[in-house]
């Protein structure tokens, strides 16, 4: 159903776009679904200080803004530049990017799946050039747009093998800017356990990696959405506490903490419908059940 709204939702207004977006996550919430459900334990589990109505919300707003994500995809991904700059209403800490430019060291944008974060890959394309991560989506219909869509101001993707490693590494060692989504669990293949509000959440060791051999300067990069359908806030900043000296469980403990403090800044824009703590340490029971 999605793939055929796809290419209207592309032509819709973005205010519109976050109105049905609103609709769709109402809808969401009210009736039992999967992704409602993971929403809940994780909120619940992550937010254990907020009394339950608190929490109730909480779970309520994400589920909306997870509407406003879907609505919003096929317009970001296919407005013109000058169109997708009007949609950036203010930009946030930029002179560290630019700083980091200028020391000609590499430059890591670590996106965690706050806000648009689609935005992030955009902005950073056509301002400076970028070079990203790829994995084809589920819906095999997608493909093309979103490859498209992504690839259009510039930005170079590669495939999540090793191979598109080496391409990431290549990259930092010519002092050009790579992208990173940092919360994924990376399930058995390369992860280390590091607390997560809270809880050990599998957490990718490729960033660590990356900067260790590069001594590349991270930068912590996030697109706020504004109410109204009003547009984007980037936020960048320095992550500071991540340094290429520090040991790999060192290392993802401070991107985690990193994370987490961006993510209470605006708590319903957060990705909590994804199973970010399905890969457990031995002994302990299952975090979904």
């Amino acid at each position: 159903m999605y793939h055929r709204l796809y290419p209207l939702l592309a032509r819709t207004p973005l205010p519109l776009c976050h109105a049905l977006g609103y609709l769709l996550g109402s809808l969401t919430a009210l009736i039992p679904n999967t992704v409602q459900r993971i929403t809940a334990i994780n909120i619940r589990r992550c937010f254990p200080e907020l009394h339950h109505a608190a929490q109730q919300r909480l779970i309520r707003q994400s589920l909306i803004e997870d509407g406003k994500t879907l609505c919003e995809l096929p317009l970001l991904l296919s407005c013109h530049a000058d169109k997708f700059s009007e949609l950036i209403h203010s930009v946030s800490g930029e002179e560290s990017l630019k700083s980091a430019i200028a020391a000609e060291q590499g430059v890591i944008i670590i996106a965690p799946h706050l806000g648009a974060w689609e935005i992030i890959g955009l902005y950073c394309a056509k301002n400076y050039g970028i070079t990203s991560l790829y994995r084809p989506p589920r819906q095999a219909e997608l493909e093309i747009p979103i490859k498209k869509g992504r690839e259009r101001f510039g930005a170079e993707l590669v495939p999540t093998t090793p191979q598109g490693v080496r391409a990431l590494y290549k990259a930092l060692s010519s002092h050009k800017m790579i992208g990173i989504l940092p919360d994924q669990d990376p399930r058995e293949a390369d992860g280390y356990f590091a607390p997560f509000f809270g809880h050990a959440a599998n957490t990718m060791t490729l960033l660590t990696r990356l900067q260790q051999k590069s001594s590349a300067q991270p930068i912590l990069a996030y697109a706020e959405r504004l109410g109204w359908g009003r547009g984007f806030h980037i936020h960048l900043q320095t992550a500071e506490e991540i340094t290429p000296d520090l040991d790999t469980l060192s290392s993802i403990t401070a991107l985690n903490r990193a994370i987490e403090a961006l993510v209470r800044r605006c708590p319903a824009q957060y990705q909590w419908g994804y199973r970010r703590f399905r890969t457990r340490p031995a002994g302990e029971p299952a975090f979904y059940s």
